[in-house]
């Protein structure tokens, strides 16, 4: 989901978690009737009014809601707090930088869709800007605990072949998903060639910015706000945190952080995306709390014309039938990822290298639809989000047609439903056993309502 989407998500959420908020603070438990309570889950209370606001809530996102009754939705609300209130239970540590950083962005959009800040205050009824961001912090305080939550009760649930193949055998025939029309995709791409006077200021211009901040003191977190060049981290001071049972950053990075003691920053280093330098927050086992800050070295037009020639000869050569495409890409690609692989793409959502034509990045899909089998495409000349120029030449590697769930075809799918049913059963069992140990009040008006879980207790 996209920052906007969100935010308009936020837009309607917030004007009722805010009276929930209010009301949490001063609720007494069993000795004082308030009347709009729905329902009460650990410490948290859900009104009437918040039911009514999450069916149009639906609605403004287009929604259909002709099938959804007051009792489903109440049920969802009341999951969503069984969630938050077990996270804190087992003290899970949610990351506030990231919440502060988000509510500066819902404020921003906030002000942008209705002209001024005085405006927002005045239409949640607010007195204050910093009561507002307050009470926006303990909103996404609250989300955030409860996909910790749900994030924790999955995380360590793995599925074997065998699993997998009984799972396949126990669905009918007739029942079998179909899997929707899919390409493989490979690529070879070229880097323009960064000069060793370009490298050396980027380098230098580091090395005076990681003096700032161990002999003078300055900020780690202010100075990759202010300089770096990553997107994915800036707004929150260059923060990531690593895990050494999950590798997700490149190997560079995550080498030149592990040899760090707590406390310590690196010298500058160069991977795939540029020079950084690192610090170590905090190493909590196998995770390990850093902050980066991220320099590119400016890439000149000689470069790019040096870049653009080289992709031609390669193309010509593999169309001329002097080398393969695979060939091509392990001799000549400067993308790591993809370059051992013989050009072919890995596609990030499922892990594996076909591509679902609906599901695509648009991006790519316009790429490649028009392409034949085996068919080259021309040069192509890529920007992304960091400002990183690239050329690359495509094509498709094979195609494969809407077809019915096939086990040896479709194995890496088939593994990802059973797993997705393996962690739902585990979800179900985590809701019957906190359900029975949770301090849980439903009113009289919503007690007959047919859950799915549990709520009411005999």
């Amino acid at each position: 989901m996209k920052l906007n989407s969100l935010l308009l998500l936020n837009f309607f959420l917030i004007q009722f978690t805010f009276a929930q908020n209010d009301l949490n603070n001063s609720f007494e438990r069993n000795k004082i009737k308030i009347d709009g309570v729905a329902a009460v889950v650990g410490d948290y209370v859900i009104l009437e009014s918040d039911v009514d606001k999450t069916l149009i809530d639906l609605q403004s996102q287009g929604v259909s809601t002709q099938n959804i009754g007051r009792c489903s939705l109440l049920g969802k609300l009341m999951e969503d707090k069984l969630y938050a209130h077990h996270a804190e239970q087992d003290s899970l540590e949610i990351d506030n930088n990231q919440i502060y950083s988000y509510v500066d962005r819902t404020i921003d959009y906030f002000v942008n869709q209705l002209g001024s800040l005085e405006k927002v205050l005045d239409f949640y009824k607010k007195k204050d800007e910093q009561t507002f961001r307050n009470e926006l912090f303990e909103i996404n305080k609250i989300n955030q605990l409860s996909e910790k939550m749900q994030t924790k009760i999955v995380d360590e649930i793995e599925i074997t072949p065998e699993e997998v193949r009984q799972f396949f055998s126990s669905i009918p025939k007739y029942e079998r998903p179909v899997f929707g029309a899919e390409l493989e995709i490979a690529q070879i791409v070229v880097k323009p060639k960064v000069s060793e006077d370009d490298n050396r200021k980027v380098v230098e211009r580091l090395e005076s910015i990681r003096n700032d901040i161990v002999v003078n003191g300055s900020s780690f977190a202010t100075k990759a706000i202010l300089y770096s060049q990553d997107p994915g981290s800036r707004a929150t001071g260059g923060k990531y945190t690593l895990n050494r049972n999950r590798p997700q950053m490149d190997k560079d990075f995550r080498d030149a952080a592990y040899r760090l003691r707590e406390g310590e920053i690196s010298d500058p280093f160069k991977t795939q995306f540029g020079w950084h330098i690192v610090k170590v927050e905090r190493i909590r086992g196998q995770e390990v709390d850093v902050r980066h800050i991220l320099l590119i070295p400016e890439i000149t037009n000689d470069a790019l014309s040096e870049a653009k020639k080289k992709i031609d000869i390669i193309r010509k050569r593999i169309v001329d039938q002097d080398l393969t495409f695979e060939e091509a890409a392990k001799s000549s690609s400067d993308e790591e990822e993809t370059r051992n692989n013989g050009g072919v793409l890995i596609n990030p959502t499922t892990g594996d290298t076909r591509f679902e034509l609906t599901k695509m990045d648009p991006v790519l899909y316009g790429q490649a639809q028009k392409l034949k089998d085996n068919e080259i495409s021309f040069p192509l000349l890529e920007e992304d989000e960091r400002g990183i120029k690239k050329y690359k030449i495509i094509k498709i590697s094979n195609r494969f047609d809407e077809h019915i769930a096939d086990y040896s075809q479709d194995y890496i799918k088939i593994k990802d439903l059973a797993l997705k049913e393996k962690q739902l059963k585990q979800i179900q069992n985590w809701m019957v056993e906190k359900i029975d140990e949770t301090y849980i009040n439903i009113n009289k008006d919503n007690i007959d309502c047919n859950f799915i879980n549990k709520w009411v207790k005999k």
